[in-house]
């Protein structure tokens, strides 16, 4: 990326009608946060398909869901619930396509655990590869006919190279990975991971996501950019090193800070 890069943000709906100008002015990446519960996924979320596209008439940028996540694993041994998660994975996709949605961020299987364990038992890495596949293999090929790109966002990850290995694994432009900068620096400072910069050098162009958010390396703090002590100078030069152009999501749990942490790194000249 030469020129200073474009900051997008995830939000729900209820934000976006008061962050829309910012949004479509200059067009920026937009996820949103809308269809991640089972209550919305097993409902009519067609009235919100509705209201976001009102909302964003005019818009052209890149536009992106998070998907279901709350209580599922891509790497489930229980058949049953590998099937649970396959379906709500194919609810995302058919959401993103109602939507014209591009991208659907979902997350990564490996735990802190598994980091431990994976090469404690004999093709236990093989096991997991495996479960994820027979999870998401008819999702992958219906999200390469859908145009989305579901992005495998680090959870605890401490090896930033399992979750890349896995998504290269699938052989499809449907499978990439995403960065969570808070969960980085969380695995950083409470498991002893890599920084979070190195996370983004390991990826490198299979990087076609990130999530900005500011943490303290304690905890998923979700704080505005500056507040806490990730080292944005690092991260952004590593970004600045990529041809993917991955969507830069400021994830905040103020999405009041949104608008401030765009100004921080504004100022810093790391963005805009």
């Amino acid at each position: 990326m030469s020129a200073l890069p474009v900051l997008g943000a995830a939000m729900p709906l209820s934000v976006l009608e008061t962050l829309r100008d910012w949004i479509i002015v200059d067009q920026r990446d937009l996820e949103l946060q809308d269809f991640i519960t089972a209550d919305t996924l097993n409902g009519d979320w067609s009235d919100k398909v509705a209201h976001a596209q009102r909302l964003l008439d005019g818009y052209a940028g890149r536009l992106g869901i998070h998907g279901p996540f709350w209580g599922l694993t891509l790497a489930n041994p229980d058949p049953d619930l590998r099937r649970l998660t396959t379906h709500r994975m194919m609810q995302g996709i058919e959401v993103c396509e109602a939507l014209g949605a591009t991208q659907m961020v979902i997350h990564s299987p490996f735990t802190t655990w598994s980091y431990n364990n994976l090469d404690n038992l004999p093709d236990a890495r093989q096991e997991m590869l495996d479960l994820v596949h027979d999870t998401l293999d008819t999702v992958v090929s219906r999200a390469e006919n859908a145009n989305v790109t579901m992005v495998l966002e680090n959870i605890e990850d401490k090896d930033p190279d399992a979750r890349c290995e896995l998504a290269a694994s699938f052989g499809s432009d449907a499978v990439k990975v995403s960065i969570d900068t808070g969960h980085a620096h969380y695995a950083h400072g409470s498991t002893g991971a890599p920084p979070v910069d190195y996370f983004v050098h390991r990826a490198g162009n299979l990087l076609e996501h990130i999530h900005l958010q500011d943490a303290d390396g304690y905890a998923d703090r979700h704080w505005a950019i500056g507040k806490g002590t990730v080292i944005w100078d690092a991260v952004f030069a590593a970004l600045g090193q990529l041809e993917s152009k991955p969507r830069l999501i400021l994830e905040l749990r103020d999405y009041a800070t949104i608008l401030p942490s765009a100004e921080f790194l504004r100022s810093r000249q790391l963005a805009q």
